[in-house]
């Protein structure tokens, strides 16, 4: 069944025009044929259309899972034109994007593509809160302070999808804050960071550095 779907996934165009092909001939060869063949034609458009609007977007979870990048990579090039998804998809469509170009560290394209993905809009709250995390962490990696806090602030106050997320906006927020001597908003946010408990062994080895660093703060 898998293996079905996957091929009316990625072969709608073909199949479509042989669809309308055979309507085609039914409406010569038959009397009446029109009455047989408009649902070929009708099946024809709207492969037609998903192709368009939804490409081969549903597939990827699969591979995904897999751990198989390089195949959900694969079928993301054979997206040709994502302006044409249906939005909901397109946003999908470059949030998965530049997943991989921040895997790959290329930040350039996963910013501009995360920008895309807010831009066709995301319904929902912890997914959008996750992009401008995201943002956040590539304006820390390049340099640019002051948009990584903003992107950051964003992230919490929309909300973010798990505490682990939670606890590293608000650590690199702390950073930032004891980068800027701002020592009453780094203690706020390395204790919001505290009390997401998270058990992510590197964050929370992140919070025992920041424990001792702080320890020595006055106030």
């Amino acid at each position: 069944m898998a293996s079905f779907r996957r091929i009316l996934v990625l072969y709608r165009i073909p199949i479509a025009v042989i669809l309308i092909a055979l309507g085609i001939l039914i409406t010569w060869q038959m009397k009446h044929g029109i009455w047989v063949s408009w649902v070929f034609f009708l099946i024809a458009i709207l492969m037609v259309v998903a192709h368009f609007m939804i490409g081969p977007i549903t597939l990827i979870q699969r591979h995904i899972e897999d751990g198989d990048f390089e195949g959900a990579q694969a079928l993301l090039a054979r997206v040709k034109y994502p302006n044409l998804l249906y939005k909901p998809v397109r946003s999908a469509y470059f949030m998965l994007k530049s997943n991989f170009s921040t895997m790959s560290e290329n930040f350039e394209d996963a910013e501009a593509d995360i920008r895309k993905s807010l831009a066709a809009g995301i319904s929902d709250k912890g997914v959008e809160g996750g992009a401008y995390l995201q943002l956040g962490m590539i304006a820390y990696k390049k340099g640019n302070k002051k948009e990584a806090y903003e992107h950051l602030r964003k992230a919490v106050q929309i909300g973010l999808p798990d505490k682990d997320s939670e606890a590293s906006a608000y650590l690199q927020l702390s950073s930032i804050c004891g980068e800027r001597r701002d020592f009453k908003g780094m203690k706020h946010y390395y204790t919001r960071a505290k009390a997401c408990k998270s058990k992510n062994e590197m964050i929370v080895n992140q919070i025992k550095e920041m424990d001792k660093y702080i320890s020595r703060i006055p106030g």
